[in-house]
């Protein structure tokens, strides 16, 4: 009786699980969407689920997804199909077909076709909407067909080619999602592809290479097939050399890519080859007991090391490359080629005045004052935009016969001038832009090349320190919109982070959470401060140009065991430090992250902290950075040792004085003396 119970539990937690997988993956694919909002891997996750439970779990999962992923108009067909999918597997339930693989292909297909027919029909333009829905609607069947194995009641085998192509579909739901500029999506891509090319050899290779690659360049919408190009050889090329060290296919694979987007040299190109970069790291530092120990033997330390030199010798000419072109877009920079405005009269005079009867008299014998006539009214029509009658002197509109004419030709002639002064400067702040990207990308690349293969020697006693934080809202709001955060990286170093949004409120909030969450990955991903709060400056500048948004950031970087610190800021407030009663004010000139585009740099100040010091960060509603006196005098007078009591003290005194006229953040570093306490 009791092995009878066991075992009903052991089935009843079997379907359970099976229920979960199948809710769990309908809901993720649908976030894997192509152009014209379709979620085909999804519907065809739910063909394979067929009818029962594992089809409702499935259809369950499905609307979840749509819930989170889709838009309500777009949400309404894609349900449908998968809704008439789900009714048509329970009604031809029990029939010869239904237990066959085609089937859950032809229902999915036909459901898609159906309902979505009718919306593209009834759309404004069913011609553009055609290509992108027969291509959702082959992705479909491709679903069901190669999810069937795994997810069919009654037929769940672990079939190789069908987890690639769920592997392949779950991590293009990442594309959208982005690591220093790159797609983790497509870089998880290529470590997915490099292994399974090295696993299973040429021909796998280059099937899996073209498959990943046009999916990949349908879901990017770009309408080309730069993916397909450099996966499929990659794939063909790795595969070939699937017998030899990894970092032999690695640096094929790399290779190959690089050959593949050659000629199609450009933003998004450069892109595929970094995330391909990305990918051929990944895969290096994969565990090798994840190759069966089949193909070669486990490489010795000394190969590993060799590998790790080569790719960071790879690294370095990379970020070297970069910093050339970098220098080269300097080095050629034209000097300041703005027209001059007299240009605009020449023009029109050209066309007005040369047939006159009194071009003679005005341009020969009175030229002075014509010329000065025109001088003096530039400013008016460069201000206005247009040029009018009273703009100029009455002895020049008096005499001349054709003043309308005139005016209309200047008119003319001064749109075209500001039109291509507007050109040129935007053209100026791309170029600017464009050497500010190559330069960040270069110092990005020397950073991670500098950190490969390097470790930190672990310290016998773990390094004391302790921290405080205390945060208080603006008067009348619920939420501050300051944001603080302290954690240690891997490599040891203490990071000390303070935002402060744009105005205050949620919005305010959720800016500077953002900035602190980016910055917090950029440092733990071993790249330097001062690289990695460039390239978010860059970042926020082009997303403030869209929201208007911009946010102080005050970074403070600490090694406990030695002291060797440094405070970074990019328009935040005053910091300080105290040991005893001593205390020094360091503050910073640059503006505020995103106020200012490529090339801006923040503000930094090195130096030692002593045992016995505190570090204390203000954001600018704790304390006017003018008349801070009062900060320094208590700070001066305070001889306690618990952060928390001095972050605690500093809030109240300013609440006290600044009455909460503005959102309030302060963190305060205590490096004990040597020995006293643990860190917290």
């Amino acid at each position: 009786m009791a092995h009878g119970q066991i075992m009903l539990g052991r089935e009843q937690s079997v379907r359970l699980l099976g229920w979960g997988i199948r809710f769990f993956l309908a809901a993720a694919l649908t976030a894997s969407q192509i152009p014209g909002v379709y979620a085909p891997f999804a519907l065809g996750c739910a063909a394979a689920s067929g009818p029962g439970a594992e089809g409702i779990a499935a259809l369950v999962g499905a609307s979840l997804g749509a819930l989170l992923f889709l838009d309500f108009a777009d949400a309404l067909p894609f349900l449908a199909s998968a809704v008439l999918i789900f009714t048509a597997a329970t009604a031809l339930r029990g029939t010869k077909a239904a237990g066959k693989r085609s089937f859950a292909l032809g229902t999915a297909v036909a459901s898609f076709l159906a309902v979505g027919g009718i919306y593209v029909i009834q759309s404004l333009s069913p011609v553009d909407r055609l290509a992108p829905f027969c291509a959702a609607a082959v992705l479909t069947g491709l679903s069901a067909w190669y999810l069937w194995p795994l997810l069919a009641p009654g037929q769940e085998r672990l079939d190789p080619d069908s987890l690639l192509f769920l592997e392949t579909a779950l991590l293009l739901a990442f594309g959208d999602v982005w690591l220093w500029e790159l797609s983790l999506g497509r870089a998880l891509l290529c470590l997915l592809l490099l292994y399974t090319a090295y696993q299973r050899g040429m021909a796998a290779g280059a099937a899996a290479g073209l498959g990943m690659g046009l999916a990949a360049d349908l879901c990017t919408g770009t309408g080309g097939v730069l993916c397909a190009a450099a996966y499929g050889l990659a794939g063909l090329l790795c595969g070939r050399f699937g017998g030899h060290r990894r970092s032999v296919a690695a640096g094929v694979f790399l290779a190959s890519s690089l050959a593949a987007l050659l000629p199609a040299a450009g933003a998004q190109a450069e892109a595929l080859l970094a995330e391909a970069i990305l990918g051929a790291v990944l895969f290096l530092l994969l565990p090798g007991r994840l190759f069966g120990g089949k193909r070669v033997r486990r490489p010795e330390a000394a190969e590993e090391g060799n590998a790790l030199e080569k790719m960071k010798a790879q690294l370095t000419r990379t970020a070297a490359a970069l910093r050339d072109l970098y220098d080269s877009m300097g080095r050629g920079a034209p000097a300041s080629t703005d027209e001059n405005p007299a240009i605009i009269f020449d023009r029109a005079a050209e066309r007005v005045c040369r047939g006159c009867a009194l071009c003679d008299l005005c341009w020969q014998r009175e030229y002075t004052g014509t010329f000065n006539a025109l001088n003096d009214a530039t400013p008016f029509l460069l201000e206005r935009g247009r040029a009018m009658a009273k703009d100029f002197p009455s002895y020049f509109s008096d005499r001349c016969i054709h003043l309308p004419d005139f005016l209309a030709a200047v008119n003319g002639e001064l749109s075209a001038f500001l039109l291509r002064r507007q050109y040129r400067r935007q053209l100026e702040e791309t170029r600017r832009s464009a050497r500010g990207q190559y330069a960040q990308l270069s110092e990005l690349l020397t950073a991670t090349a500098a950190g490969l293969g390097e470790t930190r020697e672990a310290s016998a006693e773990e390094p004391a320190y302790r921290v405080g934080a205390a945060l208080r809202p603006k008067e009348g709001e619920t939420v501050c919109g300051d944001t603080v955060m302290s954690f240690q990286t891997e490599g040891g170093l203490l990071c000390l982070l303070l935002a402060d949004g744009m105005g205050s409120g949620e919005a305010a909030r959720k800016e500077s959470a953002l900035t602190c969450r980016l910055v917090r990955q950029f440092l733990e991903a071993g790249i330097e401060p001062e690289a990695a709060l460039k390239t978010l400056n860059s970042a926020m500048a082009l997303r403030g140009a869209e929201t208007g948004s911009f946010t102080t950031i005050d970074l403070f970087t600490c090694r406990p065991d030695t002291g060797e610190a440094a405070v970074y800021k990019f328009g935040a407030a005053p910091s300080y430090l105290k040991k005893g009663g001593n205390v020094r004010r360091v503050t910073g000139g640059a503006l505020p992250a995103g106020l200012r585009g490529a090339p801006a740099t923040p503000d930094v100040t090195r130096l030692t902290l002593e045992p016995g010091s505190f570090a204390v960060m203000i954001s600018d509603g704790v304390a006017d950075p003018g008349r801070d006196e009062w900060l320094q005098d208590l700070l001066a007078g305070w001889e306690g040792e618990d952060p928390q009591a001095l972050a605690g003290l500093i809030l109240s005194e300013s609440i006290r004085r600044e009455s909460l006229q503005d959102d309030c953040g302060v963190q305060v570093l205590y490096l004990p003396r040597t020995g006293t306490l643990k860190k917290v």
